[in-house]
C-alpha cells in the first residue's frame, strides 16, 4: 500500500470510529489495530488522534457544503429551500457516518462546532437570498440574517431527528420543512407582535 493509499484507508477508519464513538472514546491504538498497522504508522501521517479527527472533520464541512452550496443555484426562493432541504437530507442518507461526525462533537444550542459552524455557512448563503426577497416584498433586508438561522436551524435539527427514525422518506420529510417554512414566510407580517406581551 503507498503512503497515499495507507493515508485515505486510516481516513476512513477515523471517519468510521468517530462516527461511532465519538473523538473522546477512539484512541490511536483502535484505528491502528482496524487498520492492521502499528501506533508509530498513525502518529507519522497524523500526528496523533487530533489531527486525524481534524482531517475528517475538514472533508466532511467541505462534502456537506459543497452539496448545498449546488443546490442553492437557481430558480424560484421556494424551489431553492427545497433543494437546501434535500442536499442536506440526501448528505444525512448517503454520508452517515459524516454526518455522525459533524454532529456528535457540536450538541445542541452550542455555539461552537463542526455542525454549527457548518450551519452558520449555509445560513449566511440562504441570508443573501432572502435579503433580495425581502427587499422585494417591502421587509426590512436587515432582518434576513434572522430568517436564515431560524431557516437552517429548523432544517438542521429535523435533519438530526430524521437521522435516527429514517420516517418518513426524506421527499415527504423535505415537502413538509418546505410547506412550514414556505407558508409561513409567504404570509409574513411586516411588523410582527407578541400578542401576549403589551407594546412598550
Amino acid at each position: 500500500m503507498s503512503s497515499a493509499q495507507r493515508r485515505e484507508q486510516l481516513i476512513a477508519i477515523g471517519r468510521q470510529l468517530f462516527a461511532e464513538k465519538g473523538l473522546d472514546a477512539t484512541s490511536v491504538e483502535e484505528v491502528a489495530a482496524r487498520a492492521k498497522v502499528s501506533k508509530p504508522v498513525v502518529y507519522e501521517h497524523f500526528g496523533g488522534k487530533e489531527g486525524l479527527y481534524a482531517v475528517v472533520v475538514d472533508r466532511e464541512v467541505r462534502a456537506l457544503l459543497d452539496r448545498i452550496t449546488a443546490a442553492l443555484t437557481a430558480g424560484h426562493p421556494r424551489e431553492l429551500l427545497e433543494q437546501a432541504a434535500l442536499a442536506l437530507l440526501d448528505y444525512i442518507e448517503q454520508e452517515t457516518n459524516g454526518f455522525r461526525v459533524l454532529v456528535r462533537e457540536s450538541p445542541v444550542g452550542s455555539s461552537s462546532g463542526n455542525f454549527v459552524s457548518v450551519l452558520n455557512d449555509v445560513a449566511h448563503q440562504v441570508e443573501h437570498i432572502l435579503g433580495s426577497e425581502f427587499k422585494s416584498r417591502g421587509y426590512d433586508p436587515k432582518l434576513a440574517e434572522l430568517y436564515s438561522q431560524a431557516l437552517v436551524g429548523m432544517v438542521a435539527l429535523t435533519g438530526r431527528w430524521w437521522l435516527e427514525v429514517r420516517k418518513p422518506r426524506k421527499e415527504t420529510v423535505a415537502a413538509h420543512l418546505v410547506n412550514l417554512a414556505w407558508n409561513g414566510l409567504s404570509h409574513l407580517e411586516a411588523k410582527p407582535s407578541l400578542l401576549t406581551v403589551r407594546p412598550r
